[in-house]
């Protein structure tokens, strides 16, 4: 693992999506953390030694999902299916398809496999998932502010991981969509093998781009200051809920994915987060472990 030192984090932006603000100071004491995401090969190990099922391998309850078909109950994960041409971007149901068979083993379906992916980032991990891998090595998951601070690799302010231009002279340094979102991809369309990319200034790879990685903290739609009041999980679930689904509690979901577009989803920046809901891994979602110093 990788030492960070802890400092004053200014978390947030002011200047992007609501739920990033408000700009405030957070202290981060010092802490380890993975250098890499998590890949399938180690993903394989654990799984391997412990037998664990993950989430989208589990047959789905219908108490969870009220007025279901039951046929429909299957196991299965999110899948991301690039457009014909342009769409109505308000409606994220045009890429994404619930696909049964999905999981870590099966990333697009039930007939593809890891064959040639032991190093890219394991992906369709529920946050239990990850949770369960963390335990089994000794380590945890991070913080939305440590997640941030690693992020930054010590820049203070910056847009992006490097600096405030999205590609310097011209150079791409994150695995993120590069084109019209979501039928023109000129980038890699897929999550990368860890450590693609350029190391940013604490020596750690994909901290932005490539997948989006579960944090322990749970999801506000604006940040909870240290001198603020606790929110009540329970509540919020209840109002993040889709409509026809249980209230399931949301995580922070940090540095964004290889399907981020400046047209879409600038959120391949440390400031950026997302809610997940904690029983649903999708195609572009991994995670990597920390550990206290």
């Amino acid at each position: 693992m990788t030492s960070i030192p802890g400092g004053t984090l200014r978390m947030g932006s002011d200047d992007h999506y609501p739920d990033e603000r408000p700009v405030h100071e957070r202290e981060v004491a010092d802490f380890f953390i993975d250098p890499f995401e998590v890949t399938n090969a180690q993903y394989r190990a654990f799984v391997t030694d412990t037998g664990y099922v993950t989430v989208a391998e589990r047959a789905l309850e219908a108490g969870q999902f009220p007025g279901a078909d039951p046929a429909d109950l299957v196991p299965g994960s999110m899948v991301f299916t690039p457009t014909a041409g342009p769409v109505d971007l308000s409606d994220w149901r045009q890429w994404w398809r619930w696909q049964p068979g999905a999981s870590w083993r099966h990333p697009f379906g039930p007939a593809s496999s890891l064959d040639g992916r032991e190093t890219h980032p394991v992906v369709h991990v529920a946050y239990e998932d990850a949770a369960a891998y963390a335990t089994w090595v000794g380590k945890r998951l991070p913080t939305e502010a440590e997640h941030e601070w690693a992020s930054r690799g010590g820049l203070v302010g910056a847009r992006y991981a490097w600096g405030d231009e999205p590609h310097p002279g011209g150079r791409v340094l994150a695995n993120t969509w590069l084109g019209r979102f979501p039928y023109d991809n000129r980038g890699v369309g897929d999550a990368a093998p860890v450590g693609s990319y350029p190391a940013n200034g604490y020596g750690l790879f994909d901290m932005i781009g490539n997948v989006w990685e579960w944090t322990s903290d749970y999801y506000a739609p604006r940040h909870q200051r240290p001198v603020d009041r606790a929110v009540d999980t329970g509540a919020r679930a209840n109002l993040l809920a889709e409509p026809g689904f249980a209230a399931m509690p949301r995580r922070v979901l940090k540095g964004g994915s290889h399907l981020c577009s400046p047209d879409y989803c600038l959120r391949f920046r440390p400031a950026a987060r997302s809610a997940q809901a904690e029983d649903t891994g999708m195609s572009h979602i991994g995670f990597r472990c920390a550990h206290d110093a």
